[in-house]
């Protein structure tokens, strides 16, 4: 009955730990940051969607063929495309060096003042061979540390984002995203901030350094992912391994 209870409970232990990971896997929320959420949205004028004034106009605003509308986008559901350019590097360097150095003297007290030859001064003589003792220590300690750190990483991609929201200030906030699965790997691109008209060229584009509160999420999956993954089991002795 023991062995059962031992083989229950340790089968329990790892049924436990099976669940929990040693590494914590990197995620990240799209969801727009809060002010988004609390801005209201920006009145649009009605002109975008029923034009009937000035329809003979060159200047008109209205219509898909205007001869000098804005290309650039400026209303929900307009497009916009982002040119994802992002490079990161890192370097640090530290050193550290610690020197410590102490002697300690410690003696007995001595009896003085006894005259030389009489029975005073072989009793403080023989007191003071047992009272002047002494303790000396020396220590030394020497700490020397060195580290460095270096890391330099970059990403590029073009992906087209879509404004979901104008903001009561004018600027967009953008959501867009983009899968391809290529030879049986889907690789997943999102992307979502706030921009502002001003920044997108005349091409409609706008580099990603232009976006506030930025989210970029690439994920690859597939036999890559799974090749590049640690199994279960290495996982699972990480877990409950304490060294």
């Amino acid at each position: 009955m023991q062995k059962v209870v031992i083989l229950f409970a340790t089968l329990s232990l790892f049924l436990l730990t099976g669940c929990t990971t040693h590494q914590v896997e990197p995620k990240m929320s799209m969801t727009p940051p809060v002010y988004v959420n609390q801005i209201a949205q920006k009145s649009l004028n009605s002109c975008r969607t029923n034009c009937s004034k000035n329809e003979g106009s060159i200047y008109s605003s209205g219509g898909s063929n205007a001869l000098f509308s804005d290309k650039k986008a400026m209303g929900i559901n307009d497009i916009v495309t982002v040119v994802i350019n992002e490079s990161t590097f890192q370097s640090s360097q530290g050193n550290k060096k610690i020197s410590d150095t102490s002697v300690h003297n410690i003696g007995g007290g001595v009896f003085t003042g006894a005259q030389k030859g009489g029975i005073a001064s072989d009793i403080a003589n023989g007191l003071n061979a047992m009272t002047d003792i002494g303790f000396k220590t020396n220590s030394n300690s020497n700490f020397n540390g060195t580290g460095t750190q270096s890391r330099n990483e970059k990403f590029t991609s073009t992906i087209s984002a879509r404004v979901v929201k104008i903001l009561e200030n004018g600027n967009y906030f953008i959501d867009g995203s983009r899968a391809l699965l290529l030879n049986g790997t889907k690789q997943m691109i999102r992307i979502t901030g706030v921009i502002r008209p001003y920044d997108i060229d005349q091409l409609n584009t706008i580099d990603s350094k232009y976006i506030a509160d930025a989210k970029i999420h690439y994920e690859t999956q597939g036999d890559i992912k799974e090749a590049t993954r640690r199994p279960w089991g290495s996982r699972l002795v990480d877990s409950v391994w304490p060294f």
